[in-house]
């Protein structure tokens, strides 16, 4: 066991920064401030503090998975993991700065659309090299598949987002205990 980690840390290294890369990049892009907290969110939204553990455990199983599948893939299916790494990364840091910082959740879920179909790819690609990189993989595609139907109902709730300022909420269908509608 220390024998095959130790041949493989130069691997674990690059997987470990490459999503601590993604995580910092797109913490960064994240403000949670008025505007947020200002808008409309369905029932099922999770707690604020949820997103960063939850982040967290992803990342690393997104790492663990592509150091098995590195393992355990030829040159050829090494150079098709690493791009569909590497597009995945782009496009999961791409997410943060459309929502947050432009402050358009509608043209973030447009995003969303190859942002999703790009895990989808590395599930199926590392399900093909070795099952277990799949199935550690596998927990990213069903949160950011949850994520995106937030996204989506945040869309929803609180359209046309190029006219519309979330700073100040509105006495309209809000409600006095936290400032936000539940539907």
């Amino acid at each position: 066991m220390i024998g095959a980690l130790a041949e493989r840390w130069p691997v674990i290294v690059v997987a470990l920064a490459s999503v601590t890369v993604c995580a910092v990049a797109g913490g960064l892009m994240t403000e949670i401030g008025p505007w947020y907290e200002g808008m409309n969110f369905p029932r099922l939204r999770p707690p604020n503090w949820l997103f960063g553990p939850a982040w967290t455990v992803i990342f690393l199983l997104i790492a663990a998975s592509g150091v098995v599948a590195w393992g355990a893939a030829d040159a050829e299916r090494r150079t098709l993991i690493a791009v569909l790494f590497a597009i995945n990364g782009v496009l999961n840091i791409l997410w943060s700065p459309l929502f947050f910082k432009l402050r358009r959740p509608d043209w973030a879920l447009y995003e969303l659309g190859p942002f999703w179909l790009s895990i989808v790819a590395l599930v199926f690609v590392l399900f093909g090299i070795r099952p277990l990189a799949g199935w550690l993989i596998l927990p990213y595609l069903v949160w950011v598949t949850f994520a995106g139907w937030l996204n989506w109902r945040v869309v929803v709730l609180n359209r046309p987002f190029a006219t519309r300022s979330f700073g100040v909420a509105s006495a309209a269908g809000k409600s006095s205990s936290n400032g936000r509608v539940s539907r």
